[in-house]
């Protein structure tokens, strides 16, 4: 059998070719086919004798575009709240507008530091959470969970701190914490 997964390898730009129509990105494409080689390894053992290792490899890597995409939407409906409802570039994060709560500086300051670290590299400084993730050492669907509890544990701070006006994004703050908590 270690033959039959080795033979894989000779057919890596067909596999590729067939996950780059699947996803549309060559780098995305590489990637998804690299953790898809390193699950048929892993699962050496489940390809039975009498089954082709390119059919059996072929569903391990349909199996690894549907994680994708999965992947895709969660990330999508984790950062969706969070999208901002102005234009980023006429008001970044330092320039919001004047009603925005001023809690919120003080709250991303008492929140875990690995939550505080990626609230502040990828939703402040804009960077990809690949990149977070790959500066992290942690893999991309841990990243996407991290930044899911990091908004939750970011909105429970507001909650306790403004109540009510951290249910509207402290986009328009109406709290009376603005001055007692600044930071």
């Amino acid at each position: 059998m270690t033959s039959a997964i080795a033979s894989l390898g000779l057919q890596r730009d067909r596999f590729l070719g067939f996950v780059e129509r699947r996803v549309h990105d060559r780098a995305q494409a590489e990637d998804i086919l690299q953790a898809a080689y390193a699950r048929a390894i892993d699962r050496q053992a489940a390809l039975r004798d009498d089954e082709s290792a390119t059919a059996w490899f072929f569903r391990i890597l349909r199996n690894a575009i549907i994680d994708h995409y999965r992947h895709h939407a969660v990330e999508g409906r984790t950062f969706e709240p969070w999208t901002p409802e102005h234009d980023p570039e006429a008001a970044p994060f330092n320039e919001a507008p004047p009603n925005t709560c001023r809690c919120l500086a003080g709250a991303i300051d008492r929140i875990h530091p690995n939550y505080r670290e990626v609230i502040q590299q990828v939703d402040l400084d804009e960077s990809p959470l690949g990149d977070f993730a790959r500066r992290s050492g942690i893999t991309a669907g841990n990243a996407a969970v991290r930044s899911h509890r990091a908004h939750q544990a970011l909105r429970k701070q507001l909650l306790e701190c403004c109540g009510a006006c951290a249910r509207t994004s402290c986009l328009d703050c109406t709290c009376d914490h603005t001055a007692a908590h600044q930071g």
